[in-house]
Parts: C-alpha cells; sequence; structure tokens
C-alpha cells in the first residue's frame, strides 16, 4: 500500500509540474523560445522558472544586439580586405603593384632559401613610351602599359606572380624555374608582347620590349635581387639598340 501511495504521489506531482510548464509557457506565448535563448539560460544559470516574459524579451534584446554586433564585424572585415586589395593593387592595370610585389618578392627569396627551390626574376621595360605619350597623348600610352600587362598576365602561370614597378616597368616572380628557364620564359614573353598587334585609333603601332632576368642567390634580399634584374634589362636593352 505504501508503495502504491508513493506511486500515486509522484503522478500527482508530475501532472501538477508540467501544467504549471504549460502556463508559463502560455504565458511566454504560443511558440517555445529559440534554442539559442535556452542557450544563453544554460551560461548564465537562469533557472527556468524564472523565465518572465520580462526576462525573455531581455534575453532577446540581448540577442538581437549580438547578431547586429556580428554583422557589423564581418562588414568591417569586408571592408578591410577591400581596402588591403585596393592597396596592393595597381592603379592602372589589374595587377600587383611596387610594395605588393616587392612584400611577395621578399617571402619567395626566404621560401627559395628555405627550400632549396630555384626562382627566378624577370624584369622588363616598355621601349620608347615617352616618345609615344609625347605624339600620341598619355591615353595612348596607358593604352599600351594596359596592353602589355594584360598580355603578361595570360602568358604565365597561376603560381607565378606579375607586377608593374612604376611606369613602364614590369617584373614576374617565376617559383621553380633556374636561370636557363627564366632566361627563355623573359625573351617568350616579350615576344609575346611584341607580336600582339596594338592599335591605336586604327593605327597599328609596334611595340619593343628589354628584359632581363635573375636567379635568386643565398642571403640576397628584394632590393639586391630587382636591381640585379634591372642591369640584367638594361644590359639587353643596349645590345638590342646596338643591333637595330
Amino acid at each position: 500500500m505504501k508503495v502504491g501511495r508513493s506511486k500515486t504521489g509522484i503522478g500527482v506531482r508530475s501532472a501538477k509540474t508540467s501544467s504549471a510548464g504549460s502556463a508559463r509557457r502560455s504565458e511566454l506565448g504560443e511558440n517555445l523560445p529559440p534554442q539559442s535563448i535556452h542557450d544563453v539560460i544554460s551560461i548564465m544559470g537562469i533557472p527556468e522558472d524564472e523565465l518572465t516574459p520580462k526576462v525573455r524579451n531581455a534575453i532577446m534584446s540581448l540577442l538581437q544586439d549580438v547578431d547586429r554586433l556580428r554583422q557589423e564585424v564581418a562588414v568591417g572585415r569586408a571592408k578591410l580586405l577591400q581596402l588591403e586589395k585596393l592597396a596592393d593593387q595597381d592603379a592602372l592595370v589589374p595587377m600587383a603593384n611596387r610594395r605588393a610585389f616587392v612584400r611577395e618578392l621578399s617571402r619567395m627569396i626566404s621560401f627559395a632559401h628555405r627550400y632549396e627551390v630555384p626562382t627566378s626574376l624577370l624584369y622588363f621595360d616598355i621601349n620608347d613610351l615617352k616618345t609615344i605619350n609625347d605624339t600620341l597623348g598619355h591615353a595612348a600610352g596607358d593604352a599600351v602599359i594596359q596592353h602589355v600587362a594584360n598580355t603578361l598576365n595570360n602568358n604565365v602561370r597561376q603560381s607565378d606572380l606579375v607586377g608593374r614597378l612604376g611606369g613602364d616597368e614590369f617584373a614576374v616572380l617565376l617559383a621553380h624555374s633556374d636561370a636557363r628557364a627564366a632566361e627563355s620564359k623573359a625573351a617568350a614573353l616579350a615576344r609575346k608582347v611584341e607580336l600582339q598587334p596594338f592599335v591605336w585609333e586604327g593605327k597599328s603601332i609596334a611595340l619593343r620590349i628589354a628584359y632581363g632576368s635573375y636567379t635568386f642567390k643565398d642571403g640576397e634580399d628584394a632590393t639586391v635581387a630587382l636591381d640585379a634584374a634591372d642591369r640584367a634589362m638594361y644590359t639587353h636593352k643596349q645590345e638590342s639598340r646596338q643591333h637595330r
């Protein structure tokens, strides 16, 4: 008999508890609170019987504030990434500017030294761009720069990096390329530029490109590598003028 009464007592208490819970849920609305609210309640240690409409509204307001802050942070990060991209991209052509190129060059030099990977730098210069600017205008000169940039971009590997160093000078960073491969690639890219027809206001204009290549050595930095490639380019330019 005691056992029977005990079971009945438990059943009555369960029913009362269930009715009280239903009443509270009715006060809070027909829909159960979102799972996120229960998570917050669990973290904050709020007893379920204290989840009054006022507490629920306060938690909802808190969650809305958190969500708004998350959205603001996401927007801020997107804007920061866009600004970083703009800071690294040349203003005229879709490629790295000098700042970004030198930074990546420094990283690649360290990588090549650490893993003993042959890596080379190509240097290009558009011959007689000043003459084009003086005779046809700077709009024509800008079009020539864009023409060269597009040709270089379209004829390198995805692992290579093309950058405009300023004015009429470009550079290409070649991973896994020794001196022989670099010299061959530089010559091939120069021919690509010269063979691609450049037309300005209905007139075809012949372009000439000077180039140089340099393969990194241990202990060098980006400035040394760029100077060496620049000197190689200048030597090629002088030799080309002598054979005209």
